[in-house]
């Protein structure tokens, strides 16, 4: 069995992945010189822990991955069209507070091992979309794991233009909108999610 890493290398490991979401959300294009800087260490050092930049973007694609993905988790609500607010809503703002990383994971070059990370919450999407086509809640026209393609797809374009546009994504305005979208697209009226959030108006609260 191969012997677990030592405190210190997981300590660096650590630091260069915190240096690395600080250094990145400053200037995206920041190179391995520089995250390993803000590192407090050697260039060399950090290509001991990861065999390039693209390695250590998708380790942050990865753990933040996991955020979501325990998001979805997290998300119980019996009634289909408050679940997916709720998690439309909560992935917003955790979304919100990683833009950066976001955007790194919409880059194209890193579509696929987005996809494979996140594949959980792809499957509670699935799973959620398809209850709701079953009692009623949501349009019935397209097939669940199209529909599901669509959310995911229409999702994406939401949170790629606020990163480019500079919108403040942290406001409770935009996980507002983000919210109303992906209802909208399940098949709610505008009418039917305002009711929907108006009687669940912690749905899209933004914490302080």
């Amino acid at each position: 069995m191969p012997r677990p890493p030592r405190s210190d290398a997981r300590a660096n490991r650590a630091g260069i992945l915190d240096a690395a979401r600080s250094t990145l959300a400053i200037d995206p294009h920041a190179s391995v010189d520089v995250i390993a800087r803000s590192a407090g260490l050697s260039r060399r050092t950090l290509y001991g822990h990861f065999d390039d930049r693209d390695a250590l973007i998708r380790e942050l694609i990865v753990t933040g991955a996991q955020r979501f993905n325990a998001i979805a988790e997290s998300v119980t609500d019996p009634d289909a069209r408050i679940a997916l607010a709720r998690l439309a809503a909560r992935l917003w703002q955790e979304a919100a507070h990683v833009q950066f990383i976001a955007a790194l994971a919409l880059d194209e070059a890193h579509v696929e091992h987005t996809a494979d990370a996140l594949a959980p919450l792809r499957r509670a999407v699935s799973q959620l979309v398809q209850r709701g086509q079953d009692d009623g809640s949501f349009r019935a026209d397209l097939a669940a794991p199209t529909l599901s393609r669509l959310i995911e797809e229409v999702a994406r374009t939401v949170v790629a233009r606020t990163v480019v546009a500079g919108t403040d994504a942290t406001s409770s305005g935009a996980a507002n909108l983000a919210v109303r979208t992906v209802l909208s697209i399940a098949g709610l009226s505008w009418r039917e999610a305002d009711d929907l959030l108006s009687a669940h108006p912690d749905i899209t609260d933004v914490p302080a």
